[in-house]
């Protein structure tokens, strides 16, 4: 250091700090610039407010009534709520909205195309009965959503899903029965099996998922043999309608044939009642008529003789002869008056 008579209390300068004070005079120099860029107070204000109503929406999410929300963080779902407002945390839950409520419907063994024309699948329709015939089945599987979260995350493309599981259901339960059950009688029993089985798969495939009804849209024979199902199908019609005539007939006939059975049945005991009563009383009269002739024989011979007589000779010819005057008419008896006067014996006495 070179001492200088004149200031000895200066020193030289250093560059470094020299290099500081320019910067910081640069940076002041450039200050009002950067103030002229900066927004007023009133715009920070509303750029705030902005930012906490987008914040709010971001955080609030509502559910309708026919839904469920299924809250995710990063992903992975962390719970479910039901229908109302509900809150999140905004950029790092998102929610899914499944209708618990809808009535989804799918379709096996055919499809129905925007125009609500139907057209078979062979793959999916044609099934082997347990007699060893083969079927073609359409039908529709309907389901609503029991667990949203099992929904929508256990099982992958669950639609097709259901209508696999439907289709293996339907052919195991088919090919227990017999193809006339099929046809006929035996259609609601399918369609409640194929609904319990369809069901416990689902279950164990944790799906989530409630199966409403199996309707089968049409149970027919192939193409290639649909004529001869047919003129079965019209002989067993034609069995059952003579078997349920016939029915008919005898229900109509036996009721009358028993009716006119009693009825003779009675009769012939009322008539037995009504002799056996008239005998009896026939019987008591003459007991007591028995009792007071031994009571009065004479009187009663005497009365009963009287009333013969009486009875009888109204009816006779009668010559009444004093008995000293008969002493002397000769009797004559006319024989030939007491011979039966016939055509025939008149014929025969003619030469």
């Amino acid at each position: 250091m070179v001492w200088d008579p004149k200031d000895p209390w200066s020193k030289k300068s250093d560059p470094l700090e020299d290099a500081l004070k320019q910067a910081q005079s640069q940076f002041k120099n450039l200050m009002p610039s950067f103030k002229n860029l900066m927004p007023s107070s009133g715009f920070r204000n509303i750029a705030l407010a902005g930012l906490l109503i987008f914040l709010a929406w971001q955080s609030a999410f509502i559910v309708a009534p026919d839904e469920e929300g299924v809250v995710k963080r990063f992903g992975a779902p962390v719970r479910t709520v039901g229908p109302g407002p509900h809150g999140k945390i905004p950029f790092v839950e998102t929610v899914l909205q499944p209708k618990v409520q809808k009535l989804h419907r799918i379709e096996v063994g055919f499809r129905t195309d925007r125009q609500g024309r139907q057209q078979m699948l062979a793959q999916e329709a044609l099934m082997l009965t347990g007699d060893m015939n083969i079927l073609a089945i359409e039908f529709i599987v309907q389901y609503k959503i029991k667990e949203s979260a099992n929904y929508l995350f256990n099982v992958a493309e669950i639609n097709e899903t259901i209508g696999k599981a439907a289709e293996a259901s339907m052919r195991e339960v088919v090919g227990k029965g017999k193809i006339d059950e099929a046809l006929t009688t035996g259609k609601a029993q399918i369609q409640q099996d194929t609904q319990v089985l369809l069901q416990s798969l689902l279950d164990q495939y944790q799906g989530g998922v409630q199966i409403a009804a199996i309707q089968l849209q049409d149970v027919s024979p192939p193409e290639a043999v649909a004529a001869a199902f047919k003129d079965v199908t019209n002989a067993k019609e034609d069995r059952e309608k003579l078997i349920n005539q016939s029915q008919s007939y005898r229900n109509d006939i036996l009721p009358k044939a028993q009716g006119e059975a009693a009825q003779v049945v009675n009769q012939a005991k009322g008539n037995a009642q009504a002799r056996l009563n008239r005998a009896q009383g026939e019987a008591n009269r003459f007991m007591a008529t028995l009792k007071e002739y031994n009571q009065a024989k004479d009187i009663i011979s005497k009365r009963i003789y009287i009333e013969t007589m009486e009875e009888i000779l109204p009816n006779i010819e009668k010559i009444i002869i004093d008995g000293k005057t008969g002493d002397r008419v000769l009797p004559y008896l006319p024989l030939e008056r007491l011979k039966p006067r016939t055509g025939t014996a008149v014929e025969d006495q003619k030469p």
